[in-house]
């Protein structure tokens, strides 16, 4: 008999394959401890509401996390909040920023987009982290590591501000400083911003790990240095060193934190301790609308909200969240993805394809057949079946998986059609075949089936009720814009929203 996939208790044929930004190649993934996985990922900034492209990268991590566990590893997976320190160009806080022109305090800035993200991530379906650290809630931590990174003398502190040292760590990590985004030293400090105190460092590629308050700066604490805050960059290398250790297995993120976000944190870990922190680093790839990247300024952008309402130029109707979940699944996550209305639509069709297909498959009668011996119609199930788990294991890649699924609901169909005889299909392999896809599809890559209507397995309540509490935090905001913008997309798709003393009620028109 074949090697069948690892189910069912079975154990893994395969090893399990992760493409590594250090080496720039797929390797086989050995956790530092057997049986245990530490993933960091990087979180939002949240002083605005979340943008589709961090909606894709947060899926794909999800499904990762997922699948890990499926394997049987026993995964923390750490994501943080950033409610203080990441700048603007122009040098200001993103939160204060936020706060300023919300006429609010920067913590309810953070706690309403907070608030709102996590309802995002519940509408899509993506599991909740296992740790999800807030900057503000490790200042401590964040002055205790750069008290050790000054007493390695990798940095220095000038007029209250203290600068991590770049080209002194350069040339005592020889190729480290630039390992993560694959670049020459040259080319990053050609790339350095320029941003505020610039005459305060020794030299332009420098960065601080901790800034000296101006007067006008909302959110400071006390340090030995001066009234002030963290550098970004910063927190990142605290909370994962504090939950995960000095060094753990898996950190992720965007292909846009590479440089310099990823490569400070990289710097940051060896100046504090002398250790790189993680073995494998992770970068999704960016999202794309209409083959242009996306961008407010140019007015080509779309936000989740405009996508499930169907209120966008770019779009002709709405679309589920599951539907967003599927297509973001049909390509892998180190692929670039472009949304357009036509893609969209091909989404729904096969998520729809897919999900008709999980229920007759489920619902299928045990076959005749109890012979142990395999029918050429048995080894083309189990094949496509092992076949969506390779995918899988070979970085995670959820569109050759999908790819599986559609060759295994060929096979299906011609059963339940009679176009294959039952007694071709071993009762153990239909039973293999009803276990695996409904574990992959439910559990691994995080798809409901919102093709049913309500009542039927309450999958559509579910939805609504995320998507009426997005709602309800919009009016609870006063962004009357956004709340009438999706009761107006529900009622058009015959879904009935009423306002009473009592709260929001829905109901099929």
């Amino acid at each position: 008999m074949q090697n069948l996939p690892y189910l069912c208790g079975m154990n893994p044929p395969r090893d399990l394959k992760i493409y590594n930004s250090l080496s720039g190649k797929k390797e086989v993934f050995n956790p530092i401890t057997p049986g245990h996985v530490g993933m960091y990922v990087c979180g939002p900034t949240v002083y605005s509401d979340v943008h589709l492209g961090n909606c894709r990268t947060f899926t794909s991590f999800d499904v990762i996390y997922r699948y890990l566990r499926h394997r049987g590893y026993k995964v923390r997976y750490v994501r943080n909040i950033t409610d203080v320190g990441h700048l603007t160009d122009d040098g200001e806080d993103r939160m204060s920023k936020g706060a300023k022109v919300a006429q609010l305090e920067p913590m309810e800035v953070a706690q309403r987009y907070t608030v709102g993200f996590h309802d995002m991530m519940r509408i899509f379906n993506t599991l909740p982290p296992s740790i999800e650290p807030r900057a503000t809630g490790h200042i401590p931590e964040q002055i205790a590591m750069v008290k050790d990174i000054l007493a390695n003398g990798l940095a220095y502190e000038s007029n209250g501000s203290v600068y991590f040292n770049v080209p002194k760590f350069a040339e005592q990590y020889k190729d480290v400083y630039g390992s993560v985004s694959g670049r020459i030293l040259d080319d990053l400090y050609n790339e350095t911003r320029e941003l505020k105190s610039q005459e305060e460092k020794n030299h332009p590629a420098d960065f601080a790990i901790w800034m000296k308050a101006r007067p006008e700066d909302i959110m400071v604490w006390e340090s030995p240095w001066s009234l002030g805050f963290p550098g970004w960059h910063l927190e990142c290398s605290a909370m994962s060193t504090k939950y995960l250790g000095k060094s753990f297995d898996i950190h992720g993120g965007g292909n846009d934190l590479k440089f310099p976000h990823h490569e400070n944190e990289v710097a940051q870990n060896h100046g504090a301790c002398g250790c790189h922190p993680a073995n494998y680093w992770m970068h999704t790839n960016m999202l794309l609308l209409n083959g242009k990247k996306m961008s407010k300024s140019d007015g080509n952008t779309i936000t989740p909200v405009e996508l499930f309402t169907g209120d966008s130029p770019f779009v002709t109707k709405s679309y589920s969240p599951m539907v967003l979940r599927f297509f973001m699944l049909q390509a892998h996550y180190r692929s670039t993805l472009d949304i357009t209305d036509e893609a969209l639509q091909a989404a729904e069709k096969g998520y729809r394809k897919v999900m008709e297909f999980n229920k007759l498959l489920q619902n299928m009668p045990a076959t005749a057949t109890t012979s142990t011996s395999e029918t050429d119609t048995d080894r083309a199930i189990l094949q496509a079946i092992d076949d969506a788990f390779a995918g899988m294991d070979d970085d995670f890649n959820t569109a050759m998986a999908i790819a599986a699924i559609y060759d295994l609901s060929g096979h299906i169909n011609k059963l339940a059609n009679q176009q294959i005889d039952a007694s071709e299909v071993s009762a153990w392999v239909l039973e293999r075949a009803k276990t695996s896809i409904n574990d992959l599809l439910i559990n691994v890559l995080g798809l409901l089936d919102d093709t049913s209507s309500a009542g039927d397995d309450g999958t559509l309540s579910g939805l609504m009720d995320l998507i009426l509490q997005l709602r309800a935090n919009a009016r609870a905001n006063k962004d009357w814009g956004t709340s009438d913008q999706i009761r107006d997309a529900l009622n058009t798709a015959g879904i009935v929203v009423k306002d009473g003393k009592e709260g929001t009620t829905w109901s099929k028109g």
